[in-house]
Parts: structure tokens; sequence; C-alpha cells
């Protein structure tokens, strides 16, 4: 596929596309060369300024607020069709400018309409309630929005995280100021043309790019938002919070992993190690819900551990828009930093059973799949998010041994069970601390499921109903007639 890229993308604020006030820009750059493949406009703190200011008065026109719910609705409808058309040009970037495979990159497209679509479909359906308090007085509840929601939205998976939090924004009354990653910007963008296209009011959705020390901290501080939507690493969450904390306002916190699954003797082998090996090493393990720990019965841990080897080994590693299996790492850095943490493994005394080095003869950031056994709980790769297509296999004895390993770390995102035993799984499934467990499937559940974390893997909910109420707030009336 040939779809040209465009060499220069502006920021979209108030409804037009506009340049950066420092005059700047941000080379991005593709994972797989490390060549440029395109500028950004770059955004700055009086670039924030201006999106906020944008934002504030398009809420405070009550613009969305006063819209007919299902009409908001038709509206996130409208931007899912639009997006429709644009499926080929945002594959093409994905490959380009996030590494993904241009499968992936068409699967990201249709399941960001499905979050559109469901959330345009959830617009009036988020009702209030009666509360009866005696004769004489008339009680109820509103589901307000809380303003300006200012979004910083990661690099791993740009394009469906942003429309979700940004259609379940909109569908509540609330306006966007919305962050894209600097690593990988540019699909964002298009979903602005799609809004754009949509007939989305100007001012209700601004989408900017900038660097996260300056432009980030610059919209989670600012004194004119109301609400943060965050997504990425729990360092960088916790400077939000900081921010958040000085104004004292709500924030949906999704942060880090180190996502555990236990295979138990009785597990259907073939079935949980294909099913593993695609939790972990899917979009090169750049995924925050990724099953990066394997805690697995002795009994059967060998012969688990040489179908995990075999599926690791059968991935071919390059170019997405090739049509490799799996592609670059999103950065030297990135690509580095899980190269260090390998490097810590071996030295805790794990063997590195496959992978663990750059791919040679190859200009791009990529990585083989990497599987450590012999690990213990107490080593920091079994402790330290890798973000990479890395895992490290633990073996246990008992089902509650199992439960403590899982549970051992300071995340609790997701966690998995793979057993034919219901009454196992029910037991597993009750005493893991995690958002979400998938139970014989990695990332078993969908839109509709509501995801999130625990612990230091952070708060509040994205997905199904349940991400609306993270959106608004409750404002009770009560009238003596």
């Amino acid at each position: 596929m040939t779809t040209e890229i465009k060499s220069y993308w502006q920021n979209y604020i108030n409804g037009e596309w506009v340049d950066g006030d420092s005059g700047e820009r941000i080379v991005v750059s593709n994972p797989a060369t490390n060549k440029p493949i395109a500028e950004v406009a770059r955004a700055m703190p009086a670039d924030v300024d201006k999106a906020v200011a944008a934002a504030r008065r398009a809420f405070d026109s009550r613009v969305l607020w006063e819209m007919r719910p299902h009409f908001r609705g038709d509206l996130m409808i409208e931007v899912a069709h639009q997006l429709g058309k644009l499926v080929d040009r945002i594959a093409v970037l994905e490959c380009h400018d996030n590494g993904k495979t241009l499968a992936a990159g068409r699967a990201e497209v249709a399941l960001t309409q499905r979050y559109l679509n469901y959330y345009g479909g959830m617009a009036d359906k988020l009702e209030g309630r009666q509360i009866p308090l005696g004769e004489g007085i008339l009680d109820y509840t509103i589901n307000a929005p809380f303003g300006v929601s200012a979004q910083i939205v990661p690099w791993n998976g740009p394009l469906p995280v942003g429309a979700r939090s940004v259609a379940c924004a909109l569908v509540t009354g609330n306006t966007v100021v919305l962050k894209s990653p600097e690593d990988s910007p540019l699909s964002l963008f298009l979903l602005a043309e799609a809004c754009e296209m949509a007939g989305v009011p100007k001012g209700t959705v601004n989408i900017i790019c900038g660097y996260g020390h300056d432009t980030g901290a610059a919209l989670a501080a600012h004194n004119d938002i109301d609400h943060i939507v965050f997504t990425g690493s729990v360092t960088t969450g916790q400077s939000v919070l900081r921010a958040a904390a000085e104004r004292v306002i709500p924030c949906v916190m999704e942060l880090g992993g180190k996502s555990a699954g236990i295979v138990y003797a009785d597990a259907d082998l073939e079935q949980a190690s294909t099913s593993a090996a695609r939790g972990v090493f899917h979009h090169a393990g750049q995924i925050c819900s990724a099953g990066s720990r394997l805690i697995v019965h002795r009994s059967i841990h060998d012969e688990f551990v040489a179908r995990l080897k075999a599926s690791a080994e059968a991935r071919t590693v390059g170019p997405g828009i090739d049509g490799f299996d799996m592609g670059p790492l999103i950065s030297a850095r990135q690509l580095n930093s899980i190269l260090e943490l390998c490097r810590v493994g071996v030295d805790e005394g794990a063997t590195l059973l496959v992978g663990g080095n750059r791919m040679p003869d190859t200009p791009g950031n990529f990585m083989p799949p990497t599987i450590f056994t012999n690990v213990t709980p107490d080593m920091r790769i079994a402790k330290e998010e890798f973000f990479g297509p890395v895992v490290v296999i633990i073996p246990f004895d008992t089902p509650e041994e199992a439960i403590e390993i899982a549970n051992s770390t300071d995340y609790g995102l997701a966690a998995g069970v793979y057993t034919r035993d219901l009454k196992l799984a029910l037991w597993t499934s009750d005493r893991l601390i995690a958002g979400q467990v998938y139970v014989n499937e990695w990332w078993l559940g969908g839109i509709e499921t509501p995801f999130g974390g625990t612990k230091r893997s952070g708060y509040g909910r994205e997905k199904g109903q349940e991400a609306l109420l993270g959106y608004v707030q409750t404002k009770n009336v009560a009238i003596r007639i």
C-alpha cells in the first residue's frame, strides 16, 4: 500500500488547523527505520492556553449540554462514519509512526468506531433518579458534566484510547483538550479531521501535540480545566496527580501493569500457551495489560515452556507494513530500557531462554520475543514493567502460592487464569488483586466491559457503561412544592 503521508501536521484548536505559537516543530520518525516521516506543529504552554480557552468558551456556551442527549450521540456515530472513510490512511500511519502491522492498523480503526458507536448509543441512557422525601417535596439527581476535560493519551494505542475518552466526555456534555503523544501523534489528527467532517461544534474538541515536560505539564496544571484523563506510566501519573491535587480536580488514571497469568495443572496447554503468547507479544508487548508474568504449575512447567518457546520463535519480526507478525518498539529509548532490564535479569540469575537482544542488521527498534525462566518473585524482572515483548515464568506448587506470587507486585491492572475447573477459576479470580481477570483467554472482554486498575495501576474505569460515571458529577435538586 502506498498511501502518501502528509509531511506537516498542524494542531486543531477551536475548529481550526493552526501552527504552534513558537513556530517550532516535532519530528516524527518511523520506528522500523528510525527515519523521519513527518513534522507536527509543536504545541507549547501558550497553545495550551488557547486550546483550554476554546474549550471553556464552548462549555460555557452550553452548546453540548443544551443539546438533546441523542443528538450528542448522533454526533459520535457520525464521527465513526467519517473515520471509516479514513481507514486506509490511518492503517498506513499506524505502521509508519507507531510500528503496528497493517492488519492491526485497520483493527485500530474498527475498534475506535465501536467505541464511538457504543458511547453514541449510550448518550441518552445515562439517567438520574427521583428520591422520595415525603409529600410536598420533589427531589431528583442530575448527571452534570465537569466542564473542560484535559486528556493525555499514550503512544501505544493513541486512536482508540483517545477516541473513547473524547466520546465519553462529549456525550456527557464536557468539552475536551487532548494532548497527543509526541512519539505517535498522527492518527489523532485524523480523529480531529473526522470530528470536523462530522460537524462536532467548534471548540468542543481540541487536539494538540507537545512534549510531556512542558505541554503535558501545562495542561495538567492549568487553572481552567475541571477534569483529567491520563493513561501512561506511574511516574508521569504521579506528576499529573500532584498537579490535580493543587486544584482538587477529579482524575481517571490508567497506569502501568505487571499482569500475571496463572496456569494450573489441568489447563489446556495448547490453548493456554497460544493465548499467553498473544497476551505478551502482540504489538511487541507495548500494552499496559500485557500478560508479562506467567505463574505455571510445576508439574506442567517444562511442557508449557516448550510450547510457549515454539510460539515465540515462530513469530516473524520486521516492519509491520511488510506483513511481519511483530513490529518494532516505539523508539530507541524504549528498546534500550528493555534491554537494560533484560541484562538485570541475567545478572539476577534468571535463564534467558530466547531473545533478549536487539535484532541484528536492522536500523529499526526491533527485538524478538523474549522468555525468561528460573525466575523468582523477588527479582526485579518479576516486579518491574518491561513494556515490551518479554515474559517471565515462575513455577508454583499450590493455588495459595500462585495467588501470593500474582499479588506480590505494586501493580494490579489485569490477571489471568488457565484451568478447566470452574470452581478453581472462580476461587482464583476472587482472590486476584486486579481490575480485570481473564479466564482461559487473555484480553477476553470488550469495549462493553469496564477496564482499569487497582493499587498503583490507577483508578477509575474506562470502557463499558461504568466509564461514563467518571465524566459526570451528581447534582441533587430538592424542591419544596
